[in-house]
């Protein structure tokens, strides 16, 4: 039977591994804690700038957001998921904050801004079982992670108040503070103000890295933009935005077959922009780099942990150090 196609990273349980549950329950209490002294230290962080709860429209139509409602609550329909409600899958305003081990704010660093995709929690999935955090301790990168929630465990990959103009750049200023406070020392404050950003976006992710690239307002901050599986939409926003930053950012897109139409489509439309670009792993991330990675019949909900490599994000921010 065909998979249905959709950026969905639900967990998939299998009978012949039972231990699995338990492991992740073990690795969710071990993530949450400030202090690892073989990892990232993490702490999740409410933030006043969050993606959610959001009471816009939808860019794409035009119609409200909450375009449903059950007495006094309120809800929005996805395409994919049907009703979700406000007070459960659109109301978590936390944010996954990491520091890596030996992080110094005086040497240069990166802000790895990290995008989810569908059915996610941020201490289930993102911290326990794809181990962003832990793939940042892994790379010995100097950079420091942030990873907002977007929609709660569902199919949606709605960007919310990304949506809006400039909100990005107030998201990065506050977690500015927050990484501060976390750090320890205010004085870094000026640091994580200015340190390059790179956007990460897995699955679904690829609707929040849209409209922080198009109408985000950091423009100049950013230094590069990693796709994980990602490219399932919003291809001549991507197609854009590489074409007028092609000399001072980096862009790079791993799929399967999953998303391998949509990033051939980038591709041809880059190809009318003039803008090259190479198929294979870049041995580094750097200014001007464009380049796409086809791994064949991966898992999509795997992509994260196992797809060309193991653990594969650290593989990637490795690379951008040089």
């Amino acid at each position: 039977m065909k998979r249905a196609r959709g950026p969905d990273d639900g967990l998939r349980w299998r009978a012949r591994r039972p231990a699995i549950a338990a492991a992740l329950a073990l690795g969710i209490i071990a993530a949450m804690s400030p202090s690892l002294a073989a990892g990232s230290r993490m702490r999740l962080v409410t933030f006043a700038t969050s993606p959610f709860p959001y009471d816009g429209v939808v860019p794409s139509d035009g119609q409200p957001f909450l375009d449903t409602s059950d007495g006094t609550r309120r809800g929005h329909t996805s395409p994919r998921g049907g009703i979700y409600w406000e007070d459960q899958t659109y109301s978590d305003k936390r944010v996954l904050l990491a520091i890596a081990p030996h992080f110094d704010p005086r040497r240069p660093a990166f802000l790895i801004v990290f995008l989810h995709g569908n059915k996610v929690l941020l201490s289930r999935d993102v911290a326990a079982r794809q181990r962003v955090p832990q793939q940042l301790a892994e790379s010995r990168l100097n950079a420091v992670l942030v990873a907002p929630q977007f929609a709660v465990d569902a199919l949606d990959s709605s960007a919310g108040r990304f949506w809006e103009p400039h909100v990005f750049a107030r998201f990065l200023d506050e977690a500015a503070e927050h990484l501060a406070r976390f750090y320890g020392e205010r004085s870094s404050r000026a640091a994580f103000r200015t340190m390059p950003v790179v956007i990460v976006a897995y699955s679904g992710g690829y609707m929040p890295a849209s409209a922080a690239l198009s109408i985000g307002g950091a423009d100049q901050r950013i230094a590069g933009v990693i796709l994980l599986d990602a490219l399932y939409g919003e291809i001549d926003t991507f197609a854009d935005w590489i074409a007028k930053h092609k000399l001072n950012s980096f862009f790079f897109s791993a799929y399967s077959l999953s998303t391998a139409e949509e990033n051939a489509t980038l591709q041809q439309q880059l190809g009318a922009r003039a803008v090259s670009f190479a198929n294979g792993l870049p041995r580094t991330l750097r200014p001007g780099s464009v380049s796409f990675l086809s791994v064949g019949d991966v898992p999509h909900e795997d992509f994260i942990t196992d797809a060309w490599t193991h653990d594969p994000l650290a593989a990637l921010l490795r690379k951008l150090r040089s």
